[in-house]
């Protein structure tokens, strides 16, 4: 039973291209492409020496040989099981990318869904005075406080995952990324602008939220949330920092 288990070790280690310690009771090794328990004597290949040689039974450690080359080959099943996952991850993956639309956009995932994001209506108010902010198309600011605001307390698109994962096709080379929307009455509130007089230099103040950015393409780009996201309203913005040129896609997550 021992020798067939030493065998058995030896053999699986060798298989996966491993070399051997072969421990002494002195606490040495010697280093054995295999090795054979054969009575009252161990034979082993020495890498070392490149020839077959003996030593007395006595003097090895074959329970500490046995345990690491176990432990090698339980490590590379390990390592082997991983690379065979990671491989999977990454071809599903690229099948999920290229069933991205050519069109820009905003796109949730979920399960084996992909759905689009509608772009949402967005608006700057000074006071009474509401204005429809053209995408791509920055409009003469008012000096003073404003808000960009959304119609409607809620978002079309709800989520349930506390980090959910979108695809975001740019239009151009710009700023991206995920905010948190304010509440207020029958909208919600992207951002709130301070236009300082006769220079027009704008200050934008908005909630965003810390996400991982991963490109899968020219102006493609996979996009999720650090953290869970508390219950509430969101949107994923493409922007020109103080341009107040926003495009908003929103989503409610509860």
């Amino acid at each position: 039973m021992l020798r067939t288990a030493a065998l058995f070790l030896v053999f699986a280690a060798a298989a996966f291209g491993a070399t051997v310690r072969l421990y002494l009771k002195d606490g040495s090794y010697q280093l054995a492409g295999e090795y054979q328990v054969q009575q009252d004597r161990v034979r082993y290949y020495s890498t070392e020496r490149s020839e077959w040689e003996e030593i007395p039974l006595e003097l090895v450690d074959l329970d500490r040989t046995k345990k690491e080359v176990a432990d090698r080959v339980e490590t590379v099943k390990e390592e082997n099981k991983a690379q065979v996952e990671e491989d999977a991850a990454e071809e599903a993956e690229v099948k999920e990318v290229e069933r991205i639309p050519a069109e820009a956009g905003v796109y949730y995932i979920h399960g084996a869904q992909l759905d689009p994001l509608k772009l949402a209506e967005s608006k700057i108010v000074n006071n009474k005075r509401r204005t429809v902010l053209q995408v791509l198309s920055p409009i003469p600011l008012v000096p003073g406080k404003s808000t960009v605001e959304i119609d409607h307390p809620t978002a079309p698109t709800r989520v349930s995952e506390k980090r959910p994962e979108f695809y975001i096709r740019l239009s151009k080379e710009e700023t991206f990324g995920i905010i948190k929307l304010t509440p207020k009455k029958e909208v919600r509130v992207v951002e709130n602008l301070a236009i300082a007089p006769v220079i027009k230099e704008v200050a934008e103040e908005r909630q965003e939220v810390d996400v991982f950015k991963k490109q899968e393409a020219d102006l493609l780009f996979k996009i999720w949330p650090v953290k869970d996201l508390d219950a509430g309203e969101y949107a994923l913005i493409q922007f020109t920092e103080g341009k107040v040129n926003l495009q908003v896609w929103d989503f409610s997550v509860r």
